[in-house]
């Protein structure tokens, strides 16, 4: 099932959600760069990728991707492995003419009594 991690718990309760609005027309060509210049930064400094996902309705043109951490420590530590790390300048300078506007929040998970995970099949 492609989607299937979509209903399994974070084991790290703090999520940088981030999303980038896209120029008009050019979102093949920053999913390009992201994914060839940011993706192994990201990955060595980051390493824990919830999910990617580009808007189909509301505000279209959008770009959002999640992070998950344990804590806030462990968001700063790691953004900063991220912002200093040597191949990081590049994909910000590559990106730069493909990106109209940033949001960033930092969401922590809380309990839901009322809600139960599906066992898995």
């Amino acid at each position: 099932m492609p989607h299937e991690h979509l209903s399994r718990p974070l084991s790290k309760p703090l999520v940088d959600h981030r999303v980038y609005t896209i120029r008009l027309r050019k979102m093949g060509e920053f999913l390009e760069v992201f994914n060839r210049m940011a993706m192994p930064v990201l990955m060595q400094t980051l390493a824990h990728p919830v999910g990617f996902y580009v808007s189909h309705v509301g505000p279209l043109n959008q770009f959002t991707h999640l992070w998950a951490y344990d804590d806030l420590a462990d968001y700063e530590r790691r953004c900063q492995a991220r912002d200093s790390h040597p191949d990081f300048a590049a994909y910000l300078a590559a990106s730069e003419h493909l990106i109209v506007a940033q949001e960033t929040r930092l969401v922590r998970a809380i309990p839901m009594p009322g809600w139960r995970m599906p066992p898995h099949p």
